[in-house]
């Protein structure tokens, strides 16, 4: 099953127990989706999201939504940054699980190797491999200063 109907039959659950955070929250995933899918209409990529895709929408909801409650929890409303946090909570039921540093470490390795990465001016090529097969398992910020470091090193 696909993570565009995981979302769905989530939103349809979420209906029939009448919790409002998480409807309001599936409502908004489904929302990013399809406003994807609109932009990729014109374009020759007229399939609409792929899991990829739905993946790298969640990593950016969430990173909103974390950015929300430092911001939130800095201006003293608790109460905002407890709503946000919730809404992660949400999202994340659909995201890979995180790699650890050691995972992290290992996959840059595995990601210069098969680039054949040797300077800085290969980090596209590392940093792309790792985006076509880490999408939502890693954080890009932290993990390009070590592809960085790596490759200067």
């Amino acid at each position: 099953m696909g993570l565009r109907e995981r979302v769905n039959d989530a939103l349809k659950q979420a209906m029939k127990d009448k919790d409002t955070t998480r409807l309001g929250t599936l409502r908004l995933i489904n929302a990013a989706i399809k406003d994807q899918d609109i932009a990729r209409r014109g374009t020759d990529n007229d399939t609409g999201c792929s899991d990829g895709d739905i993946l790298a929408i969640l990593g950016k909801m969430t990173k909103q939504r974390q950015e929300s409650v430092r911001a939130y929890e800095e201006g003293g409303r608790l109460d905002l940054a407890q709503e946000e946090q919730r809404e992660i909570e949400v999202i994340e039921e659909f995201l890979p699980r995180q790699l650890d540093e050691a995972e992290v470490a290992k996959a840059i390795d595995s990601a210069i190797d098969k680039t054949g990465a040797s300077s800085i001016r290969d980090m596209g090529k590392v940093m792309g491999h790792l985006k076509e097969n880490y999408t939502g398992q890693m954080d890009f910020g932290a993990v390009g200063p070590r592809v960085k470091d790596r490759l200067c090193a």
